[in-house]
């Protein structure tokens, strides 16, 4: 029961958090800061301020009993009553009060009577206190005392100074009401603010939304507005654009391998069909005995492209995985040359050095085989093979007295169905993944392949490995 009743809390929690939107939470949190902040400040202004205002106060009553206490020692003490009497202004009141005790002179009539405070510093000393009010004056306001002492030849005088401090206390209370009125106008702009500020973001972000929403696979060429702001919405707008491009990219390429491969088993499989036709329409058989050979070689063709693209599909995907191993190179090239020469009607030369790689061993194989069939076709009369190995690694040529690779041409003879001459058949021009696989299989290994031409201006292929773990060592 427990579990049951809160689910719905739970969902009614998630639905509140989602109702929240980025702009209601900016907003409630920049409003929640801003009186964090005007809260904080506004009570350190405040100390801050009544401080001052009360040093202040007490400076000008100390100042004002040291100057008493000059008159009496450089005169005597109905000079400084004088002085008193002349200097009086609101808001303090000074008396003298004699060794006894008693009150020589005051700056108001209403403080002739009895002393200001019990406070009796020695010559040369100042006391000071707070008091709420002043009882024997009649005044209720809080005052602040300053009691010094004054030394004459009759006796110890003192000077007693009060300041009123509620003009002080006063002011801090106005400046506080003025504060905490000010609060609400200033997080209402604020809030205000933000509120549109985060708006005007969003409707740009929305209104990217709603340009990528309205992208499918029917028209990945459109692509986003970007806002000429400088900013992370116009950071967004341009890797939502480069994002675009990538998939409308994979996307052709994913179109183009469909229709390249449905090409290439579309004769095969005509083949197939037709010959299945004939020879089941002739009982006698004889027709199935004269093309069993081209049947059976046009499945062999059609089982070796379904494989290839398998590997080359692998390869892009990122799922092609290779055991990697120790791997003499130069065994892997003896044996592919020993299977070229027993096929091939051209002359084959090679130069092999011992050299070990890190890899899959029968894939390098197919690495090599591929480059090799394809040297043959194209080659006139003779290949070259050069092996060799240096602490940068393994590098394999392989030349044919073929025409080189037109320099445009060099990085698209990698991709996938790519015929660069579109005259030949595809019985001796091969399926076009030969190139790609290999690419695909190099990459792998963390080696590369490409397509240059030797100094006498032949075709080459340059195969370049990184060094395996082990040194290289001889055969």
């Amino acid at each position: 029961m427990n579990q049951d009743s809160s689910a719905p809390a739970a969902d009614g929690d998630a639905g509140s958090r989602k109702r929240w939107g980025i702009r209601k939470r900016a907003t409630t949190t920049a409003m929640a800061v801003v009186a964090a902040a005007l809260a904080v400040g506004g009570i350190i202004l405040l100390v801050l301020l009544q401080t001052s205002l009360i040093a202040a106060t007490e400076s000008a009553a100390r100042q004002k009993a040291q100057d008493v206490i000059t008159q009496i020692n450089d005169q005597d003490v109905t000079e400084a009553a004088q002085y008193i009497a002349s200097t009086a202004h609101s808001g303090q009141i000074v008396q003298i009060l004699d060794p006894a005790g008693k009150v020589l002179a005051a700056s108001v009539p209403a403080a002739t009577k009895e002393p200001l405070s019990d406070l009796r510093p020695g010559p040369g000393q100042t006391l000071t206190r707070d008091v709420s009010s002043l009882q024997s004056i009649g005044d209720e306001d809080e005052f602040l005392i300053i009691a010094s002492g004054a030394q004459d030849r009759t006796g110890t005088y003192t000077v007693l100074v009060a300041a009123t401090v509620q003009v002080q206390a006063d002011t801090v209370a106005t400046v506080g009401w003025f504060v905490l009125g000010a609060a609400p106008v200033l997080l209402a702009v604020v809030g205000a603010a933000v509120w549109m500020l985060v708006g005007r973001s969003l409707r740009q972000v929305e209104r990217i939304r709603g340009q990528v929403a309205a992208i499918n696979a029917q028209r990945l060429d459109g692509r986003v507005d970007v806002p000429p702001t400088g900013d992370e919405i116009h950071a967004l707008a341009l890797t939502m654009n480069e994002m675009l491009e990538r998939l409308e990219a994979s996307d052709r390429e994913q179109r183009r391998f469909v229709s390249d491969a449905s090409h290439e088993l579309r004769s095969p499989l005509a083949t197939l069909g037709a010959g299945v036709e004939i020879a089941a329409a002739d009982p006698s058989g004889e027709t199935w005995n004269g093309m069993k050979d081209v049947l059976a070689g046009e499945t062999a063709r059609m089982r070796y492209l379904v494989e290839d693209l398998l590997t080359l599909a692998k390869t892009n995907d990122g799922t092609f995985s290779t055991k990697h191993t120790d791997v003499d190179l130069d065994d892997v090239m003896d044996q592919e040359i020993r299977r070229l020469r027993s096929t091939s009607r051209h002359g084959i030369t090679a130069h092999l050095s011992p050299a070990r790689v890190s890899g899959d061993s029968r894939r390098l194989s197919q690495v090599v085989r591929n480059i090799l069939d394809n040297a043959d076709r194209h080659a006139r009369s003779c290949i070259t093979i050069g092996l060799a190995a240096g602490p940068a690694g393994a590098v394999l040529t392989i030349d044919n007295d073929g025409p080189p690779i037109p320099l445009p041409e060099r990085e698209r003879v990698f991709e996938r169905f790519v015929r660069l001459d579109e005259s030949r058949s595809r019985e001796s021009g091969g399926s076009g993944l030969g190139l790609a696989i290999a690419a695909g299989i190099m990459a792998s290994h963390h080696g590369t392949v490409r397509a240059t031409e030797t100094p006498e201006g032949n075709c080459r292929f340059e195969l370049t490995w990184p060094p395996a773990a082990d040194p290289i060592h001889g055969s």
